[in-house]
């Protein structure tokens, strides 16, 4: 199938190396002498690998109940519900720091009920802080992969342990357990990249030195002290750890499935006892009120002061715009590019271009900032760019998502119609316009919706670029928070709330229904 030219395919390929180890090296050749660590700096290592170590074991933790109780109970609004739990991944990091404050902060919900009992309120800044915000972020998310496993195990599993007589603490051995030793690794893993390259949680919840990560002290060094030696060799540490972790998640296979169903309703039998129904609705609403609780009063906070919001933020609001429909846009060229690649080039080629739309993932944003301005300094002024630079390295981000959405997709159709549109002379933008798009809509669309909705909640490379008169709403935000003007910081985080969930459903509805037409 070849609808991308190679010339295209071939800048992709160029484009990911150069903003990836390109920017690496970059930084690298950069320093001028060779830096050592600090106690500072071993510290932010230390600290870096203990919360998100932290954060991923008790993300998982508390997924494995949530999911059981998903997966066995039908109760009114469930799908809903397993909806909502896909919000926190696309939510502004910013925006759910100020919705964590809200209830654990020390003027929060949470600390007004423990004042009212004589008790201390709560101190929500350090190592605590940040594992609270990662957990918020990444329980949904392993949540929605272990369901996803354990929605895997067919009906008639289930029902023939029930006739063997099986009580749930053996179907719980038998059935269940393989399947969480097949998937809980991968979470584990998944969390903990996340987690590692934090930026935003650390700058806000972090409290000071003692809790400063990896990707913390890079931008220190480079924004502060403009010391790209040690931003270098932090820089190298950074993706020490990230390609370790990527490498592994990679490895670290999710469950090949139990054999075939017939795809019925998961039917449970031996669950209906009192304590059990109890205990599967205490998670549930917990679970609710642990995700739900702090996004509500971002509204209702910031209903009230939308009004009284001034000309920069409106400002601001269109500049995110602008950076996040930019970064959707090049994400579905790079996606496409590399999906269509990978496709054309099957067998351990094939591994390698997916290797390479991944490889974003073991790169600090922050990384391939410094190297971007390392690199463009002495041509122009990096932050005359800003904006643009903003939008490349979003996209670059979100290239990971966006291949693994369209890649499979991809590959079917040239399975189901490859040989259809090459009997047709079906070649170039026909074959584009015709025969690709309109099937692969749905995954473009999804996609774009992700890559947009990640692009307009970033609050990383324009960290270091930034114009005080040019800034994208995340930053502006954090600047009324900085400032203390939380009443306007309440209302401008409702606005990115909006915008951020907003693109995203436009997008994929958008692929939806023109994959329904």
């Amino acid at each position: 199938m070849r609808v991308i030219g190679g010339l295209i395919q071939a800048l992709a390929v160029a484009l990911v190396l150069a903003l990836t180890l390109g920017t690496l090296a970059a930084v690298a050749w950069r320093a001028e002498e060779a830096p050592r660590l600090g106690p500072a700096e071993w510290a932010a290592i230390r600290f870096t690998l203990i919360q998100a170590a932290l954060s991923a074991v008790l993300s998982v933790a508390l997924a494995v109940p949530v999911a059981r109780a998903l997966a066995r109970r039908s109760f009114p609004g469930r799908s809903v519900l397993v909806t909502l739990l896909g919000a926190p991944f696309i939510l502004p990091t910013i925006v759910a720091v100020l919705g964590l404050l809200a209830v654990f902060g020390r003027n929060g919900l949470l600390s007004v009920l423990l004042v009212l009992l004589g008790l201390e309120p709560v101190q929500i800044y350090g190592l605590h802080g940040v594992v609270l915000a990662h957990v918020f972020f990444n329980l949904p998310l392993a949540t929605r992969l272990i369901l996803q496993g354990w929605l895997a195990i067919p009906a008639e599993r289930f029902r023939l342990a029930a006739s063997l007589g099986m009580g749930p603490g053996e179907v719980t051995r038998v059935l269940e357990w393989p399947m969480l030793r097949s998937v809980v690794p991968g979470c584990l893993l998944v969390i903990f990249l996340i987690c590692t390259t934090s930026f935003a949680v650390a700058l806000a919840l972090g409290g000071g030195p003692r809790g400063t990560t990896v990707e913390l002290a890079i931008y220190q060094a480079f924004r502060f002290e403009f010391d790209l030696g040690k931003a270098a060799l932090l820089s190298l540490i950074q993706f020490g750890i990230c390609a370790v972790a990527a490498l592994a998640a990679w490895r670290v296979a999710l469950p090949g499935g139990f054999g075939g169903g017939l795809d019925r309703v998961v039917e449970r039998w031996g669950i209906g006892s009192f304590w059990l129904r109890a205990q599967d609705a205490a998670v549930v609403v917990l679970a609710a009120a642990f995700l739900l609780v702090p996004l509500g009063l971002i509204v209702a906070r910031g209903v009230p002061g939308i009004g009284s919001l001034g000309a920069p933020v409106f400002a601001a609001t269109g500049r995110s715009l602008a950076v996040a429909l930019l970064s959707a846009l090049l994400t579905l060229v790079l996606g496409l590019a590399l999906a269509e690649l990978a496709q054309r080039r099957r067998g351990r080629y094939a591994a390698w271009v997916e290797a390479l739309a991944a490889l974003s993932i073991a790169v600090s944003p922050l990384v391939i900032g410094t190297g971007l301005f390392i690199l463009i300094f002495r041509l122009t002024d990096p932050v005359a760019l800003a904006l643009p630079i903003t939008a490349v390295v979003n996209a670059l981000m979100s290239l990971p998502f966006a291949y693994r959405a369209m890649a499979p997709s991809l590959a079917e159709i040239e399975t189901v119609y490859g040989r259809l549109g090459d009997s047709l002379g079906m070649r170039g933008w026909a074959r584009l316009r015709y025969l690709v798009l309109p099937r692969l809509a749905r995954p473009m669309g999804f996609a774009a919706g992700l890559a947009a909705a990640l692009s307009m909640g970033d609050l990383g490379v324009i960290a270091l670029f930034a114009d005080p008169d040019r800034v994208t709403l995340p930053m502006q935000l954090y600047a009324l928070m900085s400032g203390y003007r939380m009443e306007e910081a309440a209302a401008a985080a409702l606005l990115l709330l909006l915008c951020s969930l907003g693109l995203f459903w436009v997008f994929d509805r958008g692929g939806r229904l023109r994959a329904g037409a």
